[in-house]
């Protein structure tokens, strides 16, 4: 099939070679051959193909289509994992190298609406294996892992409480005689309410309960409980769930909403490795309370990944459209040029390619280091206490990074004009993914109060000169910027220095509503947009100096890492020129500084404009993955719009049967 003689030009006058970064970006030779042959053994059956475009079904349509595929892609590969990797161990690793297929470029490839079984491999069986006893772990693990007679999900959100779970109304009641949990939800504002897979997919779920025993309240709890009957799926008794409908986007999803009433599940039911109930009802909190969230950690050091693939499809989309449409001569007495040849389009999308780059980097530090926590939380006595920092920095740079990716898609949506707007293009669906992500697992803006609260504290300890975790030890540097010739540097430095005085001016703003009497709670609201502003500038810092950080680490070839260095600075100068409020407020800086920034700022524009084309080639997105008309890899935007055009259902017949019934009587003025 011919391709279109724009992308051939671009790609033969880059000078990166897209091969070199493809390589780079899956890991390594071996990882991209492989990940290139599991999507050539699905994307070629047909079984999994679509025969009309998703958004010309019912929304019934769609879920039962969905579930079709899933069960066959599983099958599918469960035995390519058993031929390629016999001797896998299950694990966290395991569970997020899982996810990353189900959510990333192979499932996206496939479920464009997202992976109806997409929270049973993450939420559901992570909690398993960091809040079950290893009793609990034998008897539904490995079952779970195999989907042996059990499908789950985890509902913890409520109908009307979300990210406040200390909120949370949904109730057990241990019942010594019996040995049992009585769970209810004793409200309609106590409905589970989001969890995907619940409507009609799954008929176990990890419920999220306040314990009480004999009155007394125990906190939040972690409890096992069978929602449909295994063998004929039929809500047990005392379950009310169902579908909550359609939503913006993820609509292969199944979110449902679920009410308990005098459900009864036996005392090993509750996840019981952090904290348990003894047969008699004793109540022992055997390890810290807060380890109850931990999956919710998981998902939010795992969304930043998930953003950025959001963000760099819809780059690669505007990227590849933006060569191929010609619009407006730059000289009047020459023909149209490409839209990426004018700056104006350059500055929408080279900055968010080069922001998924940088958030790439992070997301990699930042498993690392959620690793490294794990093991300490693991010791026995625990080695160190990271969580603190851990739980700040997801929550921080989840919001910041749904918030900037949600933000993005949309402006690169808009620089595809009237062709963007269009489902074929597939905008809609990549923002829908990465604007839920704003919100679930905590959100926005109570992320970033959460961050503010970690941050405050932290500024109260560098007045008292005590040890500070490394993510914030810029609170201890006091120092004004000095504006020198390293202009990534000083733009790094302005942002540390601005989110410093956030940091004071949030902690000034709490103690001056102290003074008035008002209780800590009270002052900490009043002062919430300080607060907020402040996890914001901290956000922008850490991410800046860690992309900085990990970029050091890069192993490339020179073409690679030469691209890298010139997408982190623009990331860097980006960031700072989107911050200028903040900045200029706490920094000394004068016309002519910022000039010199623009100017670099532009110099990289023109740096990665002709490797434009072959930075968004070495994500190395399969055609199904972007699943897109304006963004494929052979240019041909008309052809193929005109032939999904084709395709849609109304057009399957010269005349539609509205006219004779309805537009017909109209016209003979018989209405």
């Amino acid at each position: 099939m011919s391709v279109n003689s724009d992308l051939q030009r671009e790609r033969a006058a880059a000078g990166l070679e897209s091969e070199d970064f493809a390589r780079w970006w899956a890991g390594g030779d071996a990882h991209l051959l492989e990940r290139r042959s599991l999507e050539e053994h699905f994307y070629s059956d047909p079984r999994l193909q679509d025969a009309v475009h998703p958004s010309c079904l019912s929304y019934k349509e769609r879920y039962e289509q969905t579930v079709a595929k899933a069960t066959l892609f599983l099958a599918k590969l469960r035995a390519w994992q058993k031929a390629k990797h016999p001797q896998m161990s299950l694990d966290v690793n395991t569970l997020k190298d899982f996810r990353v297929l189900l959510s990333g470029s192979l499932g996206t490839g496939i479920f464009q609406q997202s992976f109806p079984l997409r929270l049973h491999f993450s939420m559901f069986m992570t909690t398993l294996l960091g809040q079950g006893t290893e009793e609990q772990q034998a008897q539904w693990l490995s079952r779970a892992w195999h989907m042996d007679g059990v499908v789950g999900t985890y509902a913890q959100t409520e109908l009307g409480h979300g990210t406040y779970i200390r909120g949370l109304e949904t109730r057990a009641d241990y019942d010594p005689e019996r040995q049992e949990f009585v769970l209810n939800t004793p409200t309609q504002s106590a409905y589970k309410w989001w969890p995907g897979g619940l409507g009609n997919t799954a008929n176990v779920a990890i419920v999220l309960a306040q314990l009480y025993i004999q009155g007394k309240h125990h906190g939040l709890q972690s409890f096992l409980v069978r929602i449909r009957d295994e063998r004929t799926h039929e809500p047990l008794p005392g379950i009310d769930v169902g579908d909550i409908g359609p939503r913006l986007g993820g609509n292969g999803v199944n979110n449902g909403f679920l009410g308990l009433k005098d459900v009864r599940i036996p005392r090993n039911q509750m996840m019981m490795k952090n904290a348990q109930v003894l047969p008699d009802g004793t109540f022992v909190q055997g390890r810290p309370p807060l380890l109850l969230y931990g999956t919710m950690v998981y998902v939010r050091v795992i969304t930043v990944r998930d953003v950025l693939f959001c963000l760099l499809q819809a780059a690669t989309i505007a990227t590849r459209y933006s060569i191929v449409r010609r619009q407006s001569p730059i000289d009047a007495d020459k023909p149209e040029v490409c839209v990426l040849d004018h700056i104006t389009q350059q500055v929408k999308i080279l900055p968010q390619i080069a922001r998924g780059v940088s958030y790439r980097l992070v997301a990699d530090w930042l498993w690392v280091f959620y690793e490294q926590v794990l093991l300490q939380l693991e010791a026995n006595p625990p080695a160190g206490n990271s969580l603190p920092e851990l739980h700040a920095l997801s929550c921080c740079l989840k919001a910041v990074a749904t918030d900037e990716a949600s933000q993005g898609v949309d402006l690169l949506r808009k620089s595809c004009g009237g062709h963007g707007f269009l489902s074929s293009a597939n905008f809609d669906s990549i923002y829908g993914m990465a604007t839920a992500a704003y919100t679930y697992e905590g959100e926005y803006t109570v992320l970033l109060l959460q961050t503010a609260r970690f941050l405050v504290r932290q500024y109260v300890d560098s007045l008292k000169r005590k040890v500070l975790p490394s993510s914030v030890s810029y609170l201890r540097d006091t120092a004004r910027l000095v504006w020198g010739k390293d202009l990534v540097r000083n733009c790094v430095r302005a942002l540390e220095y601005s989110a410093l005085e956030e940091v004071r001016q949030a902690w000034q703003s709490q103690n001056i509503h102290r003074r008035s009497k008002v209780t800590d709670a009270m002052a900490t609201n009043l002062a919430g947009r300080q607060m907020t502003a402040a996890a914001v500038a901290h956000g922008h810092a850490f991410l800046t100096r860690r992309a900085l950080e990990e970029l050091k680490k890069v192993q490339a070839t020179k073409g690679v890492t030469e691209v890298l260095q010139q997408l982190v600075e623009l990331f860097v100068l980006d960031t700072f020129l989107r911050q200028l409020g903040s900045v200029l407020r706490w920094n000394s800086l004068t016309g002519t500084q910022l000039r010199f920034v623009e100017r670099r700022f532009e110099e990289l524009l023109a740096a990665l404009r002709p490797n434009a084309l072959a930075i968004v080639d070495g994500f190395d997105f399969h055609d199904r993955v972007l699943g897109s008309t304006l963004g494929c890899h052979d240019g041909r935007v008309y052809e193929r719009l005109m032939e999904e055009a084709r395709r849609n259902p109304l057009n399957q017949e010269p005349v539609n049967v509205s006219f004779r019934s309805h537009l017909l009587p109209m016209m003979q003025g018989k209405l």
